[in-house]
This record gives C-alpha cells, structure tokens and sequence, in this order.
C-alpha cells in the first residue's frame, strides 16, 4: 500500500460508514472488513513510524540543547 496516512485514514472512514450502514450483505459486510482491517494496520504502522521519528528529532534536539548550554 502506498498511500498517504491521510488518505489511508480517510478510506478507513468511508468503510466504517459503509459497515454501520443497514444496506449492505453479510458477505459485503466481511469483505469491507477485511478491506479495513488492512487500513487500520496501515494506518496504525504509520502511526508508529512517525511517533519513533518524533523521539529521535526530540532526542537529537535535546542534544543540541545540551551542546549550546554547555561553557568552557
């Protein structure tokens, strides 16, 4: 899958409404599920990706921090 998180997330929305909605077949139901449970794994993936990014440009920004504190 090669979309943005934006997107992913966005498709994952239209599936939960289309799942809430009354008018559609078991069999649908499952496919649409299936199709959402794909996304949500995207999505979370994603997620994680950017939280560890964030982690080291804190960690790195900490560092710098340190560094301009630091006086001979």
């Amino acid at each position: 899958m090669n979309e943005t998180y934006e997107s992913a997330f966005a498709k994952l929305q239209d599936i939960i409404a289309e799942l809430e909605s009354e008018d559609i077949t078991l069999e649908a139901s499952l496919e649409k599920y299936e199709e959402g449970i794909k996304y949500y794994k995207y999505c979370m993936a994603k997620l994680h990706d950017y939280e560890d990014k964030v982690k080291v440009l804190m960690h790195e920004g900490e560092s710098l921090q340190e560094k301009a504190y630091v006086r001979d």
